[in-house]
């Protein structure tokens, strides 16, 4: 489990709990969400004075700074209170930079169209025509890569990607063996069919 999976997994739990409390005692639940609220503000206002320290260290503190955002956690962190010093289109721009290579072999290459709030739309350049299954292991691929350096986007919008042809009026092959079985059954012996 990576620290960026931890993140979320410990803010479902939060959230559950917060529900169920809510459940209970809505008063006790509105009570509850308020100190979750004011903790993770009073954690917020440290990490940004953390982070205006270590920008305020010039050459020391870019050093830092650069190791800190490399911790899934730390990131997490810094990106839930708005303060990763590296934009959202960047770090998208990363994630498809570190997928490339692997798209290379599947769809070719992927551009960036935009980043609007929560979403990301790409372009495949030089998709597989044809092969659904690999379309769908190429955006898997891309969507994870987004999630683990942008984990705020919630959405993935991917132009050209091939999909699964449709087989509508076509025969199953399993109807097919078992009419040939049926018609093999019924020839006589030594007669072509």
């Amino acid at each position: 489990m990576t620290a960026g999976s931890g993140l979320n997994e410990t803010s479902e739990r939060v959230e559950a709990l917060l529900a169920e409390l809510a459940g209970i005692d809505p008063t006790a639940g509105e009570r509850a969400e308020e100190v979750v609220r004011l903790l993770v503000e009073l954690y917020g206002t440290g990490l940004e004075h953390i982070m205006a320290t270590v920008a305020a260290d010039g050459q020391h503190g870019s050093a830092l700074q650069e190791r800190l955002v490399e911790d899934d956690l730390v990131a997490g962190l810094l990106i839930l209170h708005g303060l990763h010093p590296v934009d959202t289109t960047t770090r998208v721009q990363r994630a498809l930079d570190r997928v490339r290579p692997y798209l290379g072999s599947h769809a070719g290459g992927v551009e960036l169209v935009a980043v609007d709030d929560d979403t990301v739309r790409l372009r495949l350049q030089g998709n597989c025509d044809g092969c659904p299954s690999s379309a769908a292991t190429v955006k898997l691929s891309i969507e994870r890569a987004i999630a683990e350096l942008a984990p705020e986007i919630s959405a993935v919008e991917v132009e050209g990607l091939t999909t699964a042809p449709s087989y509508e009026g076509f025969v199953p092959l399993e109807s097919v063996r078992a009419h040939d079985s049926a018609s093999d059954s019924a020839a006589p012996r030594g007669v072509a069919v």
